[in-house]
C-alpha cells in the first residue's frame, strides 16, 4: 500500500510554514513522488491569505488532526446480504469470501442486523423436537433452494412455519405420523409413492414436494389444484431436498438485531475499545448517512495507517498537528532549535540555521537543478521576506540573501518592493479581526525546565494601534494562559521600521526583576533591536525563566 504523504507545517501557521509546505510538496512531485499533498494544521492568517490570493495559489488541505480514524483501516467493500436472502445463499457468501460476520442491510444499505458464522452454527444445529421438524421459509425461497418447479400453486413471499415429514413409509404409518398437526402447516416430502401423494393431497397439506424429478399422476395434480395443495417437483433426492429445505429459511430469522456500530469518522481508539471490551466479533462501521461502510474486526487494528507526514518549519510534537505522534513521520525540514521526538526508523532531518524554512526549500530546488516555476518562486520569496522581516531580523543569514537573489530572478519580483507590499497590506491588528485572533494567529508554545510558556508575535508599523488595544490584549493573554495551562503567556508587538518590540506578558511577575529590558509599565517591556522570536525572544525568556526558578 502506497501511503498518502502530507507535507504540513505547525499549528497556527505563518507564511513560512504554509509556503514551505506548498513548495516542498511541489518539489517532491517534480522528483516523481506522486502521492504527496501540501497540508496545513490551521487556517492561514491574513498575511498568508493575502499572499496566496496575490499569487493565485490555492491554500493547502486543512487537517484539523491526523489521529487515525476508523475509515483509515476499513475495507470499504463489505460483503452484505438482505434480510430475505435464504440461509443457503448466506452460507455461500461466508464460504466464498472467507468471512466470519455478515451484515444484513435494508434496501437503502442501512445495517439492520448481523449474522456471525459461530452464532449461526449454534442456532441452526440446536436440538429439539420442533427444531427437527420446523422449516421457516416462503414458498418462493423454498422452490429456489430446491431448484423446484411448481406443478400446482405458485410462489409466495410470506414466511411460513412448516412441519417437515418424509413420506418413506406405508400410507397407514404415514397418516398416523402426521395426526395432530394442522394440515395447513405440513410440508410432505417423498419420491414416487402414489399412496403418499394421494393421502397428503386428500388431507389438504400445505405443500407436497416430489423428489428425484420423479412423476406424479396428472389426476393427482388436478386434485391438488382443487384442494389448494401446492405441489413442487425437485430434481434432488429426498435426503438432499430435506437438507436444502432447512437452508431455505430467510436470513432475518438468524440475524442479531442488536450489534455494535461506529462512525467512520470516529477515532481508531474508539474502535479499539469497542472490540476489546465487547463480546462481539466485529463492529459495523457506518457512513454519516447511516449506510454501511465496512466491517471492522480485531485484525483491522493491525492495518497500517494509510498516510504519513513530512514536518515543515517545526520539529516538536507540541507544535505539530494533533495526532502527529500516532503516524509515521518521514522527514523534517526546519530552521528552529531541536526538540524533536524519537522515530522508529531513520528519516531525512534537515534543520539549517537560516531565517526561513523557505530558504532551505529554495536551496533544495537549486541544488537539485529543479526550476520552481514563477508562482512557486514568488511564494518561497514571500516566506523568506515575512520570516526575516525583509531581512531586518537578526535571524537573516548570507544564505537567505543568496536565495532571495535567486528567487527574484525566477519570480520576476524585486524583494524590497514585494516585502513592503506584503507588510503594508497585512500589518497591524485590524487585519486579524479580534484581538484574540491577532494573538492566536502566530502563537507558539515552548518548554523550559518543566515550565510551559507561549509567545505570539504581530508585526506593526508604529505602536498607536497596540496602545489602543493593550488592555483587551492583556485580557486575551490571561485567557490563553488559563486555557492552555501556561506559566507565562506573552505577545511580541514588533515595529518593522524602528526594529523595536514591545513585549506584553501575563504570568510570573518576578520576571520584571530579571528581564534585562526597560519596563514601560506593569507587564509591558521595551526591547530595542529585538525582532526575532526564535533567535532573540525565546532564548532570552529561557534564561529569564531559569533565573526565576533558581
Amino acid at each position: 500500500m502506497k501511503k498518502q504523504i502530507y507535507v504540513i507545517g505547525h499549528r497556527n501557521p505563518d507564511t513560512d510554514s504554509i509556503a514551505s509546505a506548498i513548495a516542498y510538496a511541489q518539489f517532491k512531485k517534480k522528483q516523481g513522488v506522486a502521492n504527496v499533498t501540501a497540508a496545513m494544521a490551521g487556517q492561514p492568517n491574513p498575511q498568508t491569505r493575502y499572499i496566496l490570493e496575490r499569487l493565485g495559489i490555492e491554500p493547502p488541505v486543512y487537517l484539523a488532526d491526523v489521529n487515525p480514524k476508523v475509515r483509515d483501516v476499513l475495507n470499504r467493500r463489505p460483503v452484505t446480504a438482505r434480510p430475505e436472502v435464504a440461509l443457503r445463499d448466506a452460507l455461500g457468501l461466508f464460504h466464498r469470501h472467507g468471512i466470519r460476520v455478515l451484515p444484513v442491510v435494508d434496501a437503502e444499505g442501512t445495517p439492520v442486523g448481523v449474522v456471525s458464522l459461530l452464532r449461526l452454527s449454534e442456532k441452526h444445529l440446536v436440538a429439539g423436537t420442533d427444531r427437527r421438524r420446523g422449516v421457516d421459509t416462503s414458498l418462493r425461497s423454498l422452490a429456489a433452494c430446491l431448484d423446484g418447479t411448481f406443478l400446482s400453486g405458485g410462489p409466495a413471499d410470506e414466511v411460513e412455519h412448516l412441519h417437515l415429514f418424509i413420506g418413506a413409509m406405508l400410507e397407514e404409518s404415514f397418516s398416523s405420523r402426521i395426526e395432530g398437526y394442522d394440515p395447513a402447516t405440513l410440508l410432505i416430502m417423498t419420491g414416487d409413492r402414489r399412496s403418499i401423494h394421494q393421502a397428503a393431497i386428500e388431507r389438504g397439506v400445505r405443500l407436497l414436494v416430489v423428489t428425484g424429478g420423479l412423476p406424479i399422476a396428472d389426476e393427482l395434480v388436478a386434485r391438488a389444484r382443487e384442494k389448494g395443495v401446492v405441489v413442487l417437483s425437485t430434481p434432488h433426492d429426498t435426503a438432499t431436498a430435506a437438507w436444502l429445505a432447512r437452508l431455505a429459511s430467510p436470513l432475518s430469522l438468524f440475524m442479531e438485531p442488536g450489534f455494535e456500530r461506529i462512525g467512520v469518522a470516529e477515532p481508531l481508539e474508539h474502535l479499539r475499545l469497542k472490540l476489546l471490551h465487547s463480546q462481539e466479533p466485529a463492529v459495523i462501521a457506518v457512513e454519516e448517512d447511516g449506510t454501511i461502510a465496512g466491517v471492522a474486526t480485531k485484525s483491522s487494528l493491525l492495518a497500517p495507517v494509510p498516510y504519513a507526514l513530512i514536518l515543515m518549519d517545526h520539529n516538536e510534537l507540541s507544535q505539530a498537528v494533533p495526532g502527529a505522534e500516532t503516524v509515521d513521520i518521514l522527514e523534517v525540514i526546519d530552521h528552529h532549535k531541536l526538540g524533536n521526538p524519537p522515530t522508529n526508523q531513520p528519516i531525512t532531518f534537515m534543520a539549517a540555521p537560516v531565517g526561513s524554512t523557505c530558504t532551505v526549500v529554495a536551496s533544495l530546488y537549486r541544488e537539485a537543478g529543479i526550476e520552481p516555476g514563477e508562482r512557486t518562486a514568488a511564494l518561497l520569496l514571500a516566506g523568506i521576506l515575512t520570516d526575516t522581516v525583509i531581512l531586518k531580523s537578526p535571524t537573516s543569514t548570507v544564505r537567505d540573501r543568496e536565495m532571495i537573489a535567486w528567487l527574484e530572478e525566477r519570480s520576476g519580483l524585486e524583494h524590497l518592493a514585494f516585502g513592503k507590499e506584503i507588510f503594508s497590506a497585512c500589518g497591524g491588528f485590524a487585519s486579524h479581526g479580534t484581538p484574540e485572533q491577532a494573538l492566536r494567529s502566530d502563537f507558539k508554545q515552548f518548554t523550559a525546565g518543566g515550565m510551559q510558556f507561549g509567545v505570539g508575535q504581530v508585526e506593526v508599523v508604529g505602536f498607536d494601534e497596540f496602545f489602543e488595544l493593550k488592555d483587551a490584549l492583556r485580557d486575551c493573554l490571561r485567557r490563553v494562559k488559563e486555557v492552555d495551562r501556561l506559566d507565562l503567556a506573552g505577545l511580541m508587538v514588533t515595529d518593522i521600521y524602528t526594529e523595536t518590540t514591545l513585549f506584553l506578558a501575563e504570568g510570573k511577575n518576578e520576571i520584571a526583576h530579571v528581564m534585562g529590558y526597560p519596563q514601560v509599565e506593569p507587564h509591558l517591556y521595551e526591547l530595542k533591536g529585538v525582532m526575532s522570536r526564535k533567535k532573540q525572544m525565546v532564548p532570552h525568556l529561557l534564561g529569564v525563566l531559569g533565573k526565576v526558578q533558581a
